[in-house]
Parts: structure tokens; sequence; C-alpha cells
């Protein structure tokens, strides 16, 4: 993954970020916010995938019920958080996928290996965000003051 820096200001940045073929994004996008340090951003984008593991929230039983995407898809629309958790940055991303007979498959993005790019404009906000276990859903959710 290559990135550059747009503009600063404001006590915020904001970057492009262009995945290569090969590329997994999850993995990728938390190097990066651990390189730069964020702790508040957002983040949305395009791009293509050779394959994916998506999950759907399976609320009654508090986990992630995983759903395979095991051929190339378009990725029309990836949106998604980064803030901080116990372990460093926690990266939230949903995406909507499309197949080639024209299909929409969508969900939280566990992994995704792009080919042959993904572009992705990143934003950090001024401030930090936390994240923190909830035991209610068991998921990792956003705590304000």
């Amino acid at each position: 993954m290559k990135h550059e820096l747009l503009t600063e200001q404001g006590g915020g940045r904001t970057y492009v970020l262009v995945f290569a073929t090969g590329d997994e994004v999850m993995q990728g996008l938390k190097a990066f916010a651990q390189a730069e340090h964020l702790s508040a951003s957002h983040f949305t984008g395009i791009g293509a995938l050779q394959k994916a593991m998506l999950g759907y929230l399976d609320c009654d039983n508090k986990r992630y019920l995983q759903i395979p995407v095991a051929e190339q898809v378009e990725l029309l629309s990836i949106v998604g958080n980064i803030a901080l958790g116990d372990e460093g940055p926690v990266i939230h991303a949903h995406v909507v996928l499309g197949t080639r007979d024209g299909q929409a498959r969508g969900g939280h993005l566990i992994e995704g290996h792009v080919r042959p790019t993904l572009e992705l404009f990143l934003t950090e906000l001024p401030g930090e965000l936390r994240k923190e276990h909830d035991s209610q859903t068991g998921l990792n959710l956003m705590r304000l003051p």
C-alpha cells in the first residue's frame, strides 16, 4: 500500500491510500493507523477485491457469522472509522461488494484481498475516540464521556 498526505489543517490530516493487488485491507489500515498514531479517523473508498471475508452480526449469540466471498468483486463502497482500543487502533469497516451478475453483498469487513486496486481517502479528526468492550453486546463500542 502506498499513501500520500493531501492536506493538514485544524489538527487533522487527510490522506489518500492506494492498495495494490495482494494487499490485505484490514492489516494495511491497522499498520497505517499505528504508524501515523491515528486516534480518531474516518475513511471511504472504492476498488476491487479478489476475495473477502464479511461478517453479519448475530446479536442473540454476540458474534459475527462469517460470510466468505471467494470470487473477484467490485468494492462498490467501503466506509469506516478508526478509534483507540486497549491494544491500539481499532478498525471498523463495512463494505458493499458487487458480483459479476450485478448482485450486491455487504457487511462488516473482516478480511479483504485487493485486486487490482483500492483507492481510499482517510481523514484524521482532532481529538481521541475510544472503544471499549461492551459485555451486553460482546462488541468493542465507541465510548463518549
